[in-house]
């Protein structure tokens, strides 16, 4: 392509980063992977494990140019603690562009301890700010991609339209003028990892403003599907499917459980209404904002990524129709509205030519033979989410009320 730029993926060995480095690449970009395999490491932590098996990075680079003639470069950097070697290697490509997916990106992973949730915050903050400190510092000029997610702003149920980032508000002067300003729209996180992404935002907007960097936020819904054009081209590309209570997401976990005969785990009512995109489209999302990097004027460009929105237990009645599963309603581990309604603008990637992929159009089958196929590496143990949000919600502890009136 005439257009090729020199991009950096960080966090390109995960479940969205490795599909989007393979897409970007075959658009025919030069792409460096950068990941310290942190991901790997947690599910040894944890006793899980993808249900598809991931290969070493090495063989899936070299799967990838034996299937394209392409060639992907990979460097093991921490960014959160390696500001040195992020430097050295920033100097070095000279990116075009910077995709950052380098974050644990797990909400009940991030509530299940103090532990989780330290480490949480110190590798999302440190390695964003680390990014945008040294794009600075080097006197690059880089256009900043940042893998946000729509839960930033909670799940109230308002009836409002959640815009594409920004807020106009109206502000009486002194001299009796109304004033008009636009904010950032209002985050209301639920979770650890939800309060990084909102801290993200207000570095974004400082490094736009001081810096006249140009910064793209994709503000994400969950992520369902396994596989993308690039990954089915070889088993040693395949993406992750995370099936385990805390980085499972639930639909592919739905499509799992059904198929290993485990009943499908509503949590709460399953009134919760959830934003949603494909895996194929979320790296066509990200191929689009790589080529359409906003103004240098002060502003982060905030666009909405995802294509359709549907409750809980929408879903789960829809495979249990397609696959017999049962169902069963268990105690919601999260601190949240048990109902809600959810609407949000996404007129930005549509303008751009997105035709979203929709559950209707039977993409979820593929997803479905996927969790057969692999059936017999699932850790049944690994499927409840024990992860929880308050104390009175954890076996064995006493609600301070309560302990106190005792």
């Amino acid at each position: 392509m005439t257009n090729a730029k020199d991009i950096l993926v960080i966090g390109g060995d995960g479940f969205c980063g490795w599909p989007t480095a393979l897409h970007l690449s075959n658009l025919g970009h030069n792409v460096t992977i950068v990941d310290n395999l942190s991901r790997r490491d947690i599910d040894a932590q944890m006793g899980a494990d993808s249900l598809t098996p991931i290969a070493s990075m090495d063989d899936r680079i070299a799967a990838w140019a034996e299937q394209t003639g392409r060639t992907i470069g990979f460097e093991n950097i921490d960014v959160a603690r390696d500001y040195d070697a992020l430097c050295k290697l920033m100097l070095a490509t000279q990116p075009d562009t910077v995709i950052h997916f380098g974050e644990q990106r797990a909400a009940p992973y991030s509530m299940k301890g103090a532990s989780e949730k330290r480490y949480t915050v110190d590798n999302n903050i440190s390695g964003t700010h680390n990014l945008l400190a040294a794009s600075v510092e080097l006197g690059l000029d880089p256009h900043f991609v940042h893998l946000g997610t729509m839960g930033v702003y909670g799940y109230d149920d308002d009836g409002l339209e959640i815009p594409e980032g920004y807020l106009p508000v109206y502000i009486p002067a002194d001299d009796k003028q109304i004033i008009k300003r636009d904010i950032l729209y209002p985050t209301n996180p639920g979770s650890v990892y939800h309060m990084t992404k909102s801290m993200d935002q207000l570095l974004f907007q400082f490094y736009a403003k001081n810096d006249r960097m140009r910064i793209t936020d994709l503000h994400q819904g969950i992520v369902w599907g396994t596989q993308t054009e690039e990954t089915r081209l070889d088993e040693r590309l395949i993406n992750r499917f995370d099936y385990d209570g805390d980085y499972g997401t639930v639909l592919n976990r739905f499509l799992m459980q059904a198929v290993v005969g485990h009943p499908l785990t509503v949590h709460g009512t399953g009134g919760q209404t959830r934003a949603f995109i494909h895996i194929q489209d979320t790296v066509k999302c990200l191929a689009l904002a790589v080529e359409n990097p906003p103004a240098r004027d002060g502003k982060v460009a905030i666009l909405n990524q995802m294509t359709e929105t549907h409750t809980v237990r929408s879903l789960a009645k829809l495979v249990a129709e397609t696959s017999g599963a049962q169902i069963a309603n268990v105690d919601n581990p999260r601190n949240e509205a048990a109902e809600n309604d959810l609407r949000v603008s996404n007129k930005t990637f549509l303008s751009l030519g997105l035709k979203p992929i929709t559950l209707a159009e039977g993409l979820m089958d593929e997803t479905q033979q996927i969790a057969a196929k692999y059936a017999k590496r699932c850790i049944r143990k690994m499927i409840p989410c024990v992860s929880t949000w308050t104390d009175n919600q954890r076996p064995g502890v006493v609600p301070a009320k309560a302990s106190k009136a005792a």
